[in-house]
């Protein structure tokens, strides 16, 4: 299912394997992002304007499972990345070394005005892979789905970011579809309402008048991809 709303994407898939995103191979390009479904369908992300100036795409969350993939394609694909993380030590034991790619510190429950400084002015798009850790935190959810995500938002505003990608979930809005009783749509609500979360940030996104697309993956593995 997709939905598109004047210049902005939101397309929400069944169960996905990761695939490499395709990116243009030269160094001057404009911003590409594609996450494909398990039906071959596509979701594009593009930015106008050449990006000779090798300005930094940042990613959120960039330790995770989700963030690392990403951080890994955009590399091969030629960008410069700058990986945003909780734990600098950490994120060296998971990067190699890469002229490329710098690494941040960027809690995104520590406010938007630390996060002005780690995107700095040198981030021409920011990628928000962010995503609670289960623990006895009831709030978890909202602290980074929600006011995490917020805080992104602020930070894009203030540098002049022109394009915000957040990474979603399937089913989070699955109340408005009929879906309460889904054995999924309950499961991920057990932690703290994520996917309630997730659809306030969503709708706090579409409200700040930030370029965006929103990503809606279903269940992400690690698996190679399929063959097409």
């Amino acid at each position: 299912m997709a939905i598109l709303l004047g210049k902005t994407h939101i397309r929400s898939y069944p169960l996905v394997k990761f695939i490499t995103p395709k990116f243009p191979s030269q160094k001057t390009h404009s911003l590409s992002f594609t996450v494909r479904a398990n039906q071959m369908e596509e979701s594009e992300i593009k930015e106008v304007g050449e990006m000779g100036s090798q300005k930094k795409i940042f990613v959120a969350g960039a330790t995770g499972s989700t963030g690392k993939r990403i951080v890994e394609q955009l590399l091969q694909r030629g960008f410069s990345v700058k990986a945003g993380v909780r734990d600098i030590e950490k994120a060296k034991t998971i990067f190699p070394t890469n002229s490329a790619l710098q690494i941040v510190k960027a809690d995104v429950m520590e406010g938007s005005d630390k996060l002005v400084e780690a995107i700095s002015d040198d981030s021409e798009a920011l990628i928000c892979a962010t995503g609670f850790q289960r623990s006895w935190d009831p709030l978890a959810p909202w602290k980074v789905d929600y006011y995490g995500t917020i805080n992104l938002v602020e930070a894009c505003r203030k540098r002049g970011i022109k394009r915000f990608i957040l990474i979603s979930s399937i089913l989070v809005n699955g109340a408005a579809m009929g879906q309460l009783l889904n054995p999924a749509y309950v499961f991920l609500n057990v932690f703290g309402l994520v996917l309630v979360a997730k659809l306030q940030a969503e709708n706090y996104i579409r409200k700040s008048g930030i370029n965006y697309t929103i990503v809606r993956p279903g269940g992400l593995k690690n698996d190679p991809p399929l063959e097409t």
